[in-house]
């Protein structure tokens, strides 16, 4: 039974029993292998019913094809890379990252927007291909479109047992992206919302091409861009990334922005954009700059680099059962974990993609990437290479705040000051923690972990 898999050399396979397609109103999006409430499957079969909002869906998942295909940073040809679709009962997530890895895109499906029938929850890609792309633009009108997301038999076989194959790379860092967002956009807050027809005016008025970082100032019912930070601006790192956003505003009930706490001497950030429509939401997450794409922001690192919390994700991981909501405190009572370590499970999870977060519903959701999630700790190079300082000896502590990291480039001083932590690498000094720490600083939080924990292990 073909599945999908990752290769060694960076590739994905997907296979599909036949192609997605648009044929007399139904909507067939074909599924390749995933993970589903009841176990891996080669084309598992999630739903059968109608979208009752067909032409703003099909817009939407136009736009969320055009980020997967998409380049931002020094534009060139690339492969396009199927969407991930999860199931969570109530709705249908899609997920894409663009080609460069700075700009997430997801589309939520919601209760209003679907009537039918949910047959699995869990996890897989679907096959966007160019004549069904060619077919969603035609979609108009006020007229339901059916829809299937797998189908029943196709795990067996179908009527001409046609197999599709797509080989596509996958750059590691997309795959690092997928971790690193939801661990990013978990710390922010609302900061903006605007009603249609201000949103409307605000997107159409942003400059075409634009690659600048520009901050996003709330100023009355509309949003004013600035080149300087302020109190509760958001940051708008590239504008021309917010361009999918246009053929859907026709369909647009609000805009919501989304962003970390800001103050006049803030460098640049992320900053998520999320577009209401009939029955759905429309999202894109914008990496700090143009040019930066999530995995190099590092957010995942602190809690890959320890083991301090990976036996409580284990066990909160076989917990959660597709939710597209999940409930930190009943989770808590049911794992009999601390609140405040059931937290921590989650964010460990969503370093290796286990859940992705919702800013708009301020939660964590449960999703299995359709890629195998151990490749995001061995694929990040500072973790590498903390490691290999680590098992090198290169660490020494000289007093209970402070370490020194023995490297080829010379001596590193490593500091813990209460919650922060600095180094005396040409990397800190270029980017004070803002990307995540260094190698030094990670190699340095593990041995001071492991004498912790022999520590306690000799009370």
């Amino acid at each position: 039974m073909a599945t999908s898999t990752v290769a060694a050399g960076a590739a994905q396979s997907y296979t599909y029993a036949r192609p997605s397609g648009l044929d007399g109103g139904l909507l067939g999006l074909s599924t390749s292998g995933g993970t589903t409430s009841t176990g891996p499957q080669a084309h598992p079969w999630f739903f059968s019913g109608v979208l009752t909002q067909a032409a703003p869906a099909a817009a939407a998942l136009l736009a969320l094809a055009d980020v997967a295909q998409t380049r931002y940073h020094q534009p060139r040809p690339t492969a396009f890379r199927d969407p991930v679709v999860t199931c969570g009962g109530d709705r249908l997530r899609m997920e894409s990252f663009s080609a460069c890895g700075g700009v997430y895109a997801r589309l939520d499906v919601l209760e209003a927007a679907l009537d039918g029938e949910v047959h699995e929850r869990g996890t897989t890609n679907v096959d966007v291909n160019g004549p069904l792309r060619e077919a969603l633009a035609r979609v108009g009108g006020s007229d339901p479109l059916h829809l299937a997301v797998g189908a029943e038999g196709l795990a067996v076989t179908t009527l001409d047992g046609a197999v599709v194959e797509k080989k596509v790379p996958l750059p590691d860092r997309w795959l690092r992206g997928f971790a690193e967002v939801q661990v990013i956009t978990a710390g922010f807050d609302p900061r903006a919302e605007l009603a249609a027809p201000d949103a409307v005016r605000f997107l159409r008025s942003l400059p075409r091409g634009g690659r600048d970082v520009f901050w996003a100032l709330p100023a009355g019912r509309t949003l004013r861009i600035s080149s300087r930070p302020a109190p509760g601006a958001v940051c708008l790192a590239g504008s021309d990334r917010l361009r999918t956003l246009l053929p859907l505003l026709r369909f647009a009930r609000a805009l919501r922005v989304y962003g970390p706490p800001v103050t006049g001497a803030s460098g640049p950030a992320s900053s998520v954009w999320e577009l209401e429509l009939p029955g759905m939401r429309y999202v894109l997450t914008l990496s700090p700059q143009h040019s930066r794409g999530f995995s190099g922001e590092g957010a995942v690192l602190d809690a890959l680099a320890t083991d301090e919390a990976a036996g409580d994700a284990d066990l909160v991981g076989a917990l959660l059962s597709f939710e597209p909501r999940v409930d930190p405190d009943l989770l808590s009572e049911r794992s009999g974990l601390t609140l405040e370590r059931t937290k921590a499970a989650l964010t460990q999870l969503g370093t290796s993609g286990r859940v992705g977060f919702d800013a708009a519903e301020a939660a964590f959701f449960h999703r299995e990437l359709p890629y195998d999630p151990s490749r995001v700790a061995a694929l990040n190079p500072r973790l590498r290479s903390a490691r290999a300082l680590v098992e090198d000896g290169a660490v020494r502590f000289t007093a209970d705040d402070t370490a020194i990291v023995s490297t080829g480039g010379g001596e590193r001083r490593v500091r813990f000051v209460g919650d922060r932590v600095t180094c005396t690498c040409p990397w800190w000094i270029d980017h004070r923690g803002e990307r995540g720490p260094c190698k030094h600083v990670l190699a340095a939080r593990i041995v001071r972990q492991d004498a912790d924990v022999m520590v306690e292990a000799g009370r």
